[in-house]
């Protein structure tokens, strides 16, 4: 497999010289894939972080150089516990689409309220909220704004309609509180759905695709939304008070950013669309039957565009993606190459881990 290219430019994204920055940041979901991504970007800017996590903390190259709290947001006691001596918080944790849905809901509900809580008796004034462009749904028109109705697609994006309801009753009660909606994001540590692209790219394989491909369908490198969180904490107030679409300025089709992974492998394979319509009642089948990996808000808009204005975000935050999509595929197919060992025979549910291949896998075979 030939090395991917990527571009590399200055950090546009640092903090200004002299701007405050708090010094010890607690991240929710610390043990996740952007959690983890998130902890070594701030200790490489020098502010100390604490960890609260349900999971194990199983990074040796950081642990000893943080705090690490191993609860769940849906106990108060271990989210004041964690709480203590911070001075901003970065609320990631989440119950991802694949959960059962009273999860979901009491997860990124009820443990976001407690998130925000505890902030507030703790005395900490700025909590950055991570959402979704989920909660969009399915859309119906482009770009999609910060304004645009909000109209989420299963428990999932519901779910985050309410969690941003709730930041947005503690930012009326004084707190500085940034909404980031961030489009699908990949990167160093990302698996879940997209380990079925890179699985089938190195095994020498076509890829399927609902519709024709040639939707333009937006994405985000991690280490850019690192760097948006990053101004969100550190810039003022006023500025960061607000609610921000975050996603790549380059991206193009579906086709060609996911046909750059198949030639990235370098077996001549190619992407293969699948007349939308009968895929997307196929797959609404599999859901309902437990046997395929993707939810709901994958495969009703994968064949449709999906991208958002940026602007707020670069006028308002100074932030200016580095990563274009297929930068950002090839940076995860290259950690996915050097580290197929860590997650071989392994699945689950979140973004750490392949996802189940399920009915998926059968198709494989003949692809």
């Amino acid at each position: 497999m030939n090395d991917p290219v990527v571009t590399a430019t200055p950090d546009q994204n640092a903090a200004p010289a002299g701007m405050p920055r708090p010094q010890t940041i607690l991240v929710t979901g610390g043990a996740g894939f952007l959690g983890i991504n998130l902890i070594r970007y701030l200790l490489a800017r020098g502010h100390e972080v604490v960890s609260l996590d349900i999971a194990p903390f199983t990074y040796p190259d950081v642990g000893d150089r943080i705090r690490v709290e191993t609860g769940d947001i849906r106990d108060m006691t271990a989210v004041d516990r964690a709480m203590a001596g911070v001075d901003a918080v970065v609320h990631a944790a989440a119950a991802l689409p694949l959960y059962p849905p009273a999860e979901i809901v009491s997860t990124d509900v009820d443990g976001t309220r407690n998130v925000f809580a505890s902030a507030e008796a703790h005395g900490v004034a700025r909590v950055v909220h991570i959402s979704s462009t989920a909660v969009y749904g399915i859309p119906d028109h482009h770009p999609l704004l910060e304004s645009d109705r909000l109209d989420g697609v299963g428990p999932y994006g519901k779910a985050k309609i309410e969690a941003e309801l709730v930041a947005l009753e503690f930012r009326a009660r004084g707190m500085t509180v940034p909404i980031l909606r961030p489009k699908s994001f990949v990167g160093p540590e990302r698996l879940g759905v997209f380990a079925l692209l890179y699985d089938w790219a190195l095994d020498g394989r076509n890829f399927p695709v609902i519709g024709r491909g040639d939707n333009r369908y937006q994405l985000l490198d991690v280490e850019d939304l690192c760097a948006a969180i990053h101004r969100c904490l550190t810039l003022p107030a006023e500025r960061v008070n607000d609610t921000f679409n975050i996603g790549a300025a380059d991206f193009g089709t579906m086709r060609s950013d996911y046909q750059a992974v198949l030639d990235q492998a370098g077996f001549g394979k190619r992407i293969i669309g699948f007349p939308d319509t009968p895929a997307i009642w196929a797959l609404r089948l599999l859901d309902r039957l437990g046997l395929s990996p993707l939810y709901t808000w994958v495969y009703e808009t994968a064949s449709k565009d999906s991208f958002v204005s940026i602007e707020r975000a670069r006028r308002q935050l100074g932030w200016e993606p580095r990563y274009s999509n297929r930068d950002a595929l090839l940076r995860n197919l290259a950690w996915y190459v050097a580290n197929q060992e860590r997650f071989a025979g392994a699945s689950g549910i979140t973004h750490r881990v392949p996802w189940k291949q399920g009915a998926l896998g059968l198709l494989k075979r003949v692809f």
